[in-house]
């Protein structure tokens, strides 16, 4: 499975780089860079038929600037991912079995134990 969207178009096979979303009382269509999810009202469309795009006589188109260049790793994330790896890569520390109990045990609830002391 792809994790890239589809031009919503009928038989486009192009990666979708724009979602169309409509305000119907307000007429107008907006075209803008790729939503993050993909939404049941919104359509995702490729570079090719977002140009293309023309809306019913009497709405208004409103085109949002699309963003062409891909996003990379920020210095953050990659400062992150490094200390996740050092983080992996660091020797565990073996527990210490727990103290032996000394002391007898008079009653139960439960999970709990009355010890006494001797």
């Amino acid at each position: 499975m792809s994790l890239a969207r589809r031009c919503s178009r009928t038989a486009c096979a192009r990666a979708a780089v724009a979602t169309l979303t409509y305000v119907y009382a307000d007429q107008t269509a907006v075209l803008g860079p790729l939503a993050t999810y993909a939404e049941p009202h919104a359509y995702d469309l490729c570079d090719f038929h977002s140009e293309r795009l023309s809306a019913p006589r009497g709405w208004e188109v409103l085109r949002l600037a699309l963003d062409q260049t891909l996003p990379g790793p920020t210095e953050d994330d990659l400062l992150a991912l490094a200390d996740a790896v050092r983080e992996a890569a660091r020797p565990v520390t073996p527990v210490a079995p727990p103290e032996r109990e000394t002391g007898r045990e008079v009653a139960r609830r439960g999970h709990l134990r009355v010890l006494t002391s001797d």
